[in-house]
């Protein structure tokens, strides 16, 4: 006769879940599902652990790589290929040069001679064309004259180009003012002419030297501003001169 097992089953058979003693006691089975819950947890756990890691990374630097992080800024450059503005106050002062200083420097010490002779026309010419122009003179520079004084105040320069009490060659040579103080009537009108268009004729060469190098702005605007009066002046005395 077979034998069989506690359960009815041959001896030495497999046993089936059902055949299972074990699996059909209920403490052992609530033993294995919080041993299986438990598991499930420490692997979730561990996961979230590992992608927060991940994320913390890239966040703080990724590697010294600062094209992961979008807008970053490399060398002055975003990583979108934008130019970043420099910091302040490390923009290099680049709105001027040595030609517009030495062309304020002369502008001004032409232009307060003119004024000074334009003051003498105001009393002592005859012709009242001469008078007109002298009256012209007087109001139009004064205020080129504070203009290039605060452009070179600004730029850290003397008003004066070669230092104090040293003269532009031709600018002063023959003293024009000594003249016309000796001069009267008619003969005043025609010195005070021949003074002037000598002294704009000076004076628009160092504006034409001004629009081929200088660089600020504003010294450049004078400069064209200048070259169009005295032009137009200077045609004006020499017709003066032609009828005196």
């Amino acid at each position: 006769m077979e034998r069989t097992g506690p359960w009815g089953v041959p001896a030495g058979w497999p046993a089936t879940p059902r055949d299972d003693p074990e699996k059909d006691d209920p403490e052992k089975r609530a033993a294995d599902m919080s041993t299986e819950r438990s598991a499930a947890r420490a692997l979730a756990l561990a996961g979230a652990a590992g992608a927060c890691a991940l994320a913390l990374l890239a966040a703080c630097g990724g590697g010294g790589d600062p094209a992961a992080t979008p807008g970053a800024t490399t060398g002055g450059t975003t990583t979108a290929g934008t130019t970043a503005a420099p910091p302040p106050g490390t923009e290099q002062v680049t709105d001027f040069n040595d030609v517009d200083v030495a062309f304020a420097q002369r502008m001004i010490q032409h232009h307060e001679l003119a004024v000074t002779l334009a003051g003498l026309a105001g009393t002592r010419a005859s012709d009242p064309e001469v008078k007109e122009l002298a009256a012209e003179i007087r109001s139009t520079r004064a205020p080129q004259i504070a203009a290039m004084t605060g452009w070179l105040t600004a730029w850290g320069k003397p008003t004066e180009p070669m230092g104090t009490g040293q003269e532009i060659p031709g600018m002063a040579a023959q003293s024009p003012l000594g003249r016309l103080q000796t001069a009267e009537d008619a003969e005043f009108d025609r010195t005070f002419s021949q003074i002037m268009v000598t002294r704009h004729e000076e004076a628009l060469r160092t504006a034409e030297t001004e629009l081929e190098g200088g660089l600020h702005p504003g010294a450049r605007e004078l400069a064209e501003n200048v070259e169009t009066t005295l032009r137009s002046e200077t045609e004006r005395m020499r017709k003066i001169l032609d009828r005196l």
